[in-house]
């Protein structure tokens, strides 16, 4: 039914159109002169009506048609004709057109000017709008708000910052840094540059706000990792009596998701829901992705498989990131080749998810088929981000000679990243040769990483290399690099609970401590025997067991333990580091003796710890 109302839509539009361009090519047949006939205007209007109506649908043929109209009755050199006509080639993408246009008017209002620089900014073509606002100037052509907003939005695209500046001395001088317009483009070049602080100065001196106001900040705070802030405006903004609209609500849940709140961006999806605007598919992928990175893998496909119907790529990748990060590799494989069913193609940012999803799960001969797929049937040139998913593959896999000559031969400098992954995979095989090689450069270009320090250490404990294990130790106290602190919090009733390794400031924190070391008792009878190898710090071994009981995310998990009694509701953890070894092997026990799912979210991947076992596979 949905199919035959679009067709239905389609042939109606169609044969309006067809009406219309045949009215035109009749009533234009005649060759007087067209501002004497009274009729004539009426067929003028008609063919100004078709003209936008081909620049709304990006219909190119239509266009071409109708400016073969203005030539035959001799309307080429009409101001507003040769306007629309600009502004049709440029929304049909044919900047060529546009510009011969443009360049063969002998006479060029305000209106005129505006289009052509708007025409080339929304080309991406900033160089030449900015030359071209250069030109109108020296001409000593009058200009207006649009034309400076216009301008600006090519900064944006180009992120020059220098000439942003010189635009806001500009408008300052013009008496329209006040207007709302290019008020507006201002803070959003600003935010785009990285000038946040810019950005927010012009939002609090505008006099003037409009929604797309508000949501050009909003965005710029998301933009800028200011997640805090973007999610106080949104709420600002609605307390005011904006409109919130797609992009506006988009942006708060992408803060939502970077900052783990579940309850607020289940809030956000309700006022999306009320709007009308849940489909929407900057607002679903924006969901998606929120409902992911809260470890709500299931809420995530909802959304998603309720926006099905949308036709974005962009939809679909959030879906299957979504998927990859939760290591369910084979519903990220089932969703790639469903995405092709459905006429999609996959682009880069595919590609890179899916090669995640083979990665967490140690599949390297699908990662290969995968990448060989990428570069042979979609012609795609791989990025140094598809190199380091394979060779975290790779490594992930024990193939670590394949994935050092990976590195070799790839097109690109390894980066931090990928000589991280080679390291980690060093970790797992206890391959103490390509640990040094990596670790090496990771030294050079992570001085102040204490995190590689750690890892090559317990490399060689692993292999018994004590002797080499007091120098990576005596190494990082003598480099003065200081490992970041543990950070785990946990959202309980809309508030959030933060805890820190050895945390002493939390109201209940007495009460944790009691019941995470009555846990370990019990959980020490079904065999757990901490692990001190994760431990670095140059104290007696007692001393280890103690700071390893205390790491924030059996903190975290204790405290969610009292305040979440059901065992029906699952327990979500978010930390900032890597979760470690001991805590890995405590959570899984802790899943089996309270019967409770746990998903943790650390800086590599999500974990779902469920019956005594982890989504990882033990890969992470």
């Amino acid at each position: 039914m949905k199919t035959l109302r679009r067709c239905e839509r389609f042939y109606d539009t169609s044969s309006i159109y067809a009406r219309k361009l045949s009215v035109i090519s009749e009533a234009l047949k005649v060759k007087q002169d067209v501002n004497d006939d009274a009729d004539a205007a009426a067929r003028i209007s008609n063919l100004h009506y078709v003209l936008q109506l081909c620049a709304k649908t990006r219909s190119s043929m239509g266009g071409m048609a109708c400016h073969a109209q203005t030539i035959c009755v001799g309307l080429e050199v009409d101001i507003l004709t040769s306007n629309m006509l600009i502004n049709m080639y440029s929304k049909c993408a044919l900047l060529d057109n546009a510009r011969k246009k443009f360049y063969e008017m002998s006479m060029r209002s305000l209106v005129s000017w505006n289009t052509m620089i708007g025409a080339l900014t929304q080309n991406a073509e900033e160089q030449e709008a900015l030359l071209l606002f250069i030109r109108m100037q020296r001409e000593g052509t009058l200009f207006n708000e649009f034309t400076i907003s216009s301008v600006l939005c090519a900064c944006a695209l180009k992120c020059a910052i220098f000439q942003c500046m010189q635009l806001h001395a500009f408008s300052i001088k013009a008496k329209v840094d006040s207007n709302c317009f290019v008020g507006t483009a201002l803070l959003d070049v600003y935010a785009k540059c990285s000038s946040i602080k810019d950005a927010s100065k012009v939002f609090k001196s505008m006099t003037e706000r409009s929604a797309v106001t508000w949501s050009s900040m909003v965005a710029g705070y998301v933009q800028n990792g200011f997640h805090e802030e973007a999610l106080l405006l949104f709420h600002k903004a609605r307390l005011m009596g904006f409109d919130t609209d797609q992009f506006m609500i988009s942006s708060a849940v992408c803060a939502c998701a970077a900052l783990a709140t579940l309850i607020e961006g289940k809030q956000l999806h309700a006022i999306s829901s009320k709007s009308g605007i849940g489909s929407n598919i900057y607002v679903a992928s924006s969901l998606v992705d929120m409902y992911a990175k809260c470890g709500c893998i299931r809420e995530a496909y909802l959304v998603f498989h309720g926006a099905e119907e949308v036709r974005s790529i962009v939809l679909w990748n959030a879906m299957i990131c979504g998927f990859a990060k939760h290591a369910c590799a084979l519903e990220a494989m089932i969703l790639f080749e469903k995405m092709q069913q459905r006429g999609f193609v996959p682009d880069d940012v595919t590609y890179v998810s899916v090669l995640n999803a083979c990665s967490h799960m140690g599949l390297h001969e699908e990662g290969q088929k995968y990448f060989d797929l990428m570069v042979r049937q979609h012609n795609l040139k791989p990025s140094v981000l598809h190199f380091s998913c394979m060779i975290d593959i790779l490594g992930r896999a024990g193939l670590l000679q394949k994935a050092y000559n990976l590195i070799e031969r790839m097109p690109f400098n390894a980066t931090s990243s990928i000589w991280g992954s080679l390291l980690a995979s060093c970790r797992i095989y206890g391959n103490i040769e390509f640990a040094e090689t990596a670790a090496k450069h990771l030294f050079e270009m992570e001085p102040d990483n204490a995190g590689n320090h750690v890892l090559l250490a317990n490399i060689y404990a692993a292999n018994k290399k004590w002797e080499d294990v007091a120098r990576a130790r005596k190494l990082l106290k003598e480099s003065d690099v200081r490992k970041e602190m543990g950070a785990s919090w946990i959202e309980i009733k809309n508030k959030v609970h933060l805890f820190t390794v050895g945390e002493r400031n939390h109201p209940q924190i007495e009460r944790v401590y009691a019941e995470l070391d009555n846990l370990v008792e019990e959980l020490m009878k079904m065999g757990y025997k901490v692990d001190t190898n994760h431990d670095l710090h140059d104290v007696e071994e007692s001393r280890k067991q103690i700071l390893l009981r205390h790491h924030s995310e059996k903190l975290a998990v204790t405290f969610g333990l009292i305040c979440l009694p059901s065992s029906e509701m699952p327990i979500r953890i978010m930390k900032n580091l890597r979760i470690c070894g001991d805590c890995h092997t405590f959570m899984k026990l802790v899943s089996k003796f309270k019967s409770r799912q746990i998903i943790v979210r650390d800086t590599h991947r999500f974990h779902h710890f469920r019956d005594g076992f982890c989504s990882c596979g033990e890969f992470w």
